[in-house]
Parts: structure tokens; C-alpha cells; sequence
């Protein structure tokens, strides 16, 4: 073999080594003889291989191997799909077994009294509201409307939040905010960002949004983003522009993702939606935070992006944005840091006297930041803000069809079609505060979350979770079914959310619990309930607590995924309980059920419109 065409303009020293290199590699005797010894191997194999199937037509020959071919794919497919084998034979054992007659029909029964307990306690009737499920026969009133709607909201728990027994869901709950906000969004109720000409106001509004976000997040000159209709939908944004531009920079077509277990499930719902690889990797077991070191072992050369939590939802942890940033540039790919919960508190914590590790665009290596602007920031349900460090990537999130028959389309989102009224509120609502008024409630945020940690450290038999540095703290016990005291304190007019893997449950602190002594009254809760608790520590918890404590326990994670979806279709059925137990009942007996009129038929009396 001859080396004289080797190509070697402008690196001639380094090309003379190379080929000096080689040309002594091909020389070695002991390669040649290596050469030497395949060759008698593959001729001992070619002559075995024809002596076996001296007797075998060629027809046949090719036929088998075929099928071996074809089963061999088979085999390598069914080992190596996304989903790990041990996970995929779980649910297939589990699948098997609900086919057995006695099997199946127990699950079945409990499956439906999960179900029913869920009706009865979902579709409960509104009293003095019909059920309409077919439009009015003509139209109606404005005074009746608004009675339906008045009496409908008044069957809100608007006690509980509005006193702050609820965590999270209402941010700040001053009724001059809400009025506030319901103006500037009736100024705008008609609008939509689709047409930006048309209404160049709420164009202006929501580029300063993004913008004024940005800022917050120390982004510069092409640090750009978009507004979402939550946090769910930023998230679901940042996964498909990291999954199209690593199909288009780098021609990955089996994309994977790495997580840590804390990570939000709209990660794992863009991984469903975009058909991309999960990998959850386990958290710190002391403070819940990611394990950067076990999340760059699991990158592979279709790994598209990292993900890091500030904080995450269940434990309140601040992940290691820096360390996990160094891992991204390392390996080149993108960081996704998820500040949805915390995203109108984490900025100003430093000012507010509660400095954390920089988590932003000032880290070399984050590369997309969510930020909901209707939690902290106080704006109306539906509003979010997903960013980038460059328009280059943001381009990735972009719809745009250039050769439709109803012209060029093109949408920066999921959605066409926007509520340009949210844009006008989320505005209004961070020209109100600005930065001093941020600064002011994520201090008074941050100081009931200290008092509230600090005070139930101390209480005998419970146990915090993990490092919280915001305004989640997360409960568990050592001692006892904590499930029993999320039980307890919803018996005392608190709406705790549970958790798993650990059993635990949250409260989500927010400016409501600044207010009134209520964060006093949520230890004093928690104190007493612990106590009387810890008088039969190994009792277990019952009713609804029960069932979400055992749903950990069933390792057909199938099952649970049924019963869920049940639930969904539930909140979905426009029938109350009453109704459709009694329709049940009727279609048994052979009867129908007609309401061709509109009205609710419920008990077999017809509920007319008040007039």
C-alpha cells in the first residue's frame, strides 16, 4: 500500500508523522500474520457452512435466510426498544394476567367503585342550575345568565382560598388586584396576536412581556422568547426546538432527553407528544437537588438536551444549574432551566435577602429558561413566558407553513388563535408591581416559608424534605402514614397536595399565607394533628388518602393510568351523580332518557329556566 497521494498541503510536519506512522503500522509482521490466520478462519467457516447445506436448495437457502434475518430484527427490536425490557415485561405479565377470568373480573369491580367514588364526588348537582346539554331552544336572558354564573361561582371553595387553605393555586387573591386585571382584560376581550396588524396594541404588549421577562433573567441582546398559555406549553415549546434543531444541526432522527426524577411531567408529556427518549435519573437522596455527575453518564450521542429545576415542584429543590451547565457545554448540547414555579420569585431573591447560585443567561450554558407569569407574577390563569439565548434557536419552536392554499401560515406556538385579553392583563399586572413590588412580596413569600420550616422542624415525627430554599415545603414521616395528616388537616379545612416516591404532601406557599396569621394557623394545624397522630403511629390512612397512598404500591402502573383517565372522563360528563345513577337504573329497565328540550330531567323532574 502506497502513501505518496496522501493529501498534505498546509500541514506537512503533521502529515509526514501520520504517514510515517502508518506506513511502519502496514510493515508490522505481526499484522500481516494476523491478516494471514482471518483468512483460514473465514475459509474453515465457508467450508463448514457449504459442506451443511450441501444438500439444501438454493430456493430454500435464501428462504431461511430470510426469516432469519426477519427474526433476528424482531429479537433486536423487542431488546432494545426505547422503554427498558424489565419495564416492558412488567406490563406485559400484568397485561396477561387481567385476561384471567377470575383476575380480570375483580379488577374490573374495583376499577368501577373507584370510578363511582369519583362521580359521587366530582358530579355532585350545583343547586338551582340546569344541566344543558344541547343548546337552549332560544335564547336567554341576561339576568338568567347571570344567576347560573353567580350561583355557579358561588359553589367554588372561595372560602378556602381566598383565606389561604389552599396551596398554591391563588398567588396573591386582593380583590383590587382581581378587579385590577378584569378591566384590562375586558378592554381586550375581542383581540387575538394572530393579527398582529390588526391589533397593534397587543403586539406592542406582548414583545414587552417577553421582553421585561427577559431582563429579569439577565438575557441580552438576542435573548428573545414568546408568550404560552402556561408552563406547560414553554415546556413542551423548549423540548420540540431542541428536538428539530438536533434533527437539523446534527441529524439525530432517536432523540433522548435526561431529567432528573423532580423534573415537572410536562417533560415527560412533550416526550410522549415528540416521540423522544426519557431519561430520568434519581435525585440526591438528602436534598431531592439533581445528580449532575449521574446525568452526564447518561448522555449519549443522541442526547439533545439536559434539564435543570428552580425549584422543582415537589420538594421545592434548587438544582445545580452551573454544574449541570458546564456538563451541556461540555458535550455541546442544550440545558432547559425550569423556573415555572418560581419564576416571579427566584429573580428577586437576592434583593429580598436570599441570595441563591446564579441560575439564568448569566451561566454560560443554560440555553432556554421557562418562567410562568400567572403564578408569582400574579397575572390571570393561562399566561407564561418561554426564552432563549439566541433567535436561532427560538426559530426552532416556530410553525410555518409556506405552501397552503389559505396563504402562508405561520404561529410562534401551539396555538393560533390567542387571547389577546391575557396579553393585556399580564402586562398590566407587571407594570403594577415593577421590580420594587416583586422584590417586596417575594420577601414576605420567603419570610413565612422560613417561619414555617423553622417552626415545624421542630415538631416530633415529622420530617422535611429534601433542601427547600423557596416557597415549597415538602412534609414526610419516618414514623407514620403521612398520608393520615394531609386526611387530618383536610378535615380542618387545609387542600394539601400529595405526593409519591416518597410518600409525602406540599404546601406551596404563596402571598395569601402572608396575610391574616394564616401561616401560624397552618403550624398550629400541623402541630396538633401530628400529635394526635402520633398516639397510633402505625394505623394507616383511610378513604381518599388511602387510595392515593396505596396507588404507589401497585406495580401494574397501567392500572393506575386507567383509573386516571377514568378520572379525566369524569370531570368531562355533564351529568350529576344523581342523574346518572338513576339514568342507569332507566336504560336496565329497558327506558329511556329523553331532553330534547335542554332541561335537566334529574329525580323525574324537569328544571325550568327562572324567569
Amino acid at each position: 500500500m502506497s502513501l505518496s497521494h496522501f493529501p498534505a498541503a498546509g500541514f506537512e510536519p503533521q502529515i509526514e508523522l501520520l504517514k510515517q506512522t502508518l506506513e511502519a503500522v502496514i510493515a508490522d509482521p505481526r499484522l500481516h500474520q494476523l491478516y494471514i490466520e482471518a483468512q483460514v478462519v473465514l475459509e474453515q467457516l465457508r467450508t463448514a457452512f457449504n459442506e451443511a447445506t450441501s444438500g439444501i436448495e438454493a430456493w430454500a437457502l435464501v428462504l431461511a435466510t430470510v426469516a432469519a434475518v426477519l427474526l433476528l430484527q424482531r429479537v433486536f427490536g423487542f431488546l432494545f426498544k426505547d422503554e427498558p425490557l424489565l419495564a416492558r415485561s412488567k406490563k406485559s405479565f400484568f397485561k396477561n394476567i387481567r385476561k384471567l377470568p377470575i383476575v380480570g373480573t375483580l379488577i374490573r369491580k374495583e376499577v368501577q367503585g373507584t370510578l363511582l367514588s369519583m362521580r359521587k364526588s366530582l358530579n355532585k348537582p350545583i343547586p338551582g342550575v340546569s344541566v344543558y346539554k344541547k343548546l337552549p331552544a332560544g335564547p336567554r336572558t341576561e339576568h338568567d345568565i347571570m344567576h347560573d354564573l353567580q350561583t355557579m361561582a358561588a359553589a367554588s371553595s372561595t372560602d378556602m382560598m381566598t383565606r389561604g387553605r389552599v396551596s398554591g393555586t391563588i398567588y396573591h387573591g386582593d380583590q383590587k388586584l382581581t378587579d385590577f386585571l378584569v378591566k384590562a382584560y375586558a378592554m381586550f376581550a375581542l383581540s387575538n396576536p394572530l393579527h398582529s396588524d390588526v391589533f397593534p396594541g397587543v403586539r406592542k404588549m406582548e414583545a414587552e412581556v417577553v421582553r421585561m421577562v427577559v431582563d429579569m433573567y439577565q438575557g441580552g441582546n438576542d435573548a428573545c422568547g414568546t408568550m404560552t398559555s402556561g408552563g406547560t406549553e414553554s415546556i413542551i415549546m423548549a423540548v420540540k426546538s431542541y428536538r428539530d434543531r438536533a434533527r437539523e444541526e446534527r441529524g439525530i432522527t432517536k432523540p433522548e432527553m435526561i431529567i432528573p426524577e423532580s423534573a415537572h411531567a410536562a417533560f415527560d408529556k412533550a416526550a410522549g407528544y415528540f416521540n423522544i427518549k426519557l431519561i430520568k435519573v434519581p435525585t440526591h437522596p438528602r436534598t431531592s437537588e439533581a445528580n449532575v455527575g449521574a446525568m452526564r453518564r447518561a448522555i449519549t450521542s443522541n442526547t439533545i438536551m439536559l434539564v435543570g429545576s428552580c425549584p422543582s415542584f415537589p420538594h421545592g429543590a434548587i438544582d445545580d444549574i452551573q454544574g449541570l451547565a458546564k456538563v451541556a457545554l461540555e458535550y455541546g448540547i442544550g440545558l432547559h432551566v425550569d423556573c415555572c414555579l418560581g419564576g416571579f420569585l427566584v429573580p428577586f431573591m437576592k434583593e429580598a435577602g436570599y441570595p441563591i447560585p446564579a441560575f439564568d443567561f448569566s451561566v454560560k450554558g443554560v440555553t432556554s429558561i421557562s418562567c410562568d407569569t400567572h403564578k408569582y407574577g400574579f397575572a390571570p390563569k393561562g399566561s407564561s413566558v418561554i426564552m432563549y439565548s439566541t433567535h436561532a434557536l427560538r426559530h426552532y419552536q416556530f410553525f410555518v407553513s409556506a405552501d397552503w392554499s389559505g396563504g402562508i401560515y405561520a404561529s410562534p406556538s401551539i396555538a393560533g388563535s390567542r387571547p389577546g385579553a391575557l396579553v393585556a392583563a399580564t402586562w398590566a399586572c407587571l407594570q403594577h408591581f415593577g421590580r420594587k413590588g416583586y422584590v417586596s412580596t417575594t420577601r414576605a413569600i420567603l419570610d413565612t416559608a422560613s417561619h414555617i420550616i423553622k417552626e415545624l422542624r421542630t415538631v416530633k415525627g415529622l420530617d422535611i424534605l429534601g433542601d427547600p430554599r423557596v416557597s415549597v415545603i415538602a412534609l414526610g414521616s419516618r414514623k407514620f402514614d403521612i398520608y393520615r395528616l394531609g386526611d387530618a388537616l383536610e378535615h380542618r379545612g387545609w387542600n394539601l397536595n400529595k405526593l409519591q416516591f416518597p410518600s409525602s404532601i406540599h404546601i406551596c406557599v404563596t402571598f395569601v399565607h402572608t396575610r391574616d396569621n394564616i401561616a401560624n394557623e397552618f403550624i398550629r394545624d400541623v402541630t396538633e394533628c401530628v400529635a394526635e397522630i402520633m398516639k397510633t403511629p402505625k394505623a394507616k390512612a383511610t378513604g381518599g388518602a388511602a387510595i392515593y397512598g396505596m396507588s404507589q404500591a401497585v406495580p401494574d402502573r397501567s392500572l393506575i393510568q386507567e383509573i386516571t383517565r377514568g378520572y379525566i372522563d369524569t370531570v368531562y360528563n355533564a351529568d350529576p351523580f344523581e342523574e346518572a345513577d338513576s339514568s342507569k337504573k332507566e336504560h336496565a329497565n329497558g327506558q329511556s332518557h329523553d331532553q330534547s328540550n335542554g332541561h335537566d330531567q334529574s329525580n323525574g323532574k324537569s328544571k325550568k329556566n327562572k324567569k
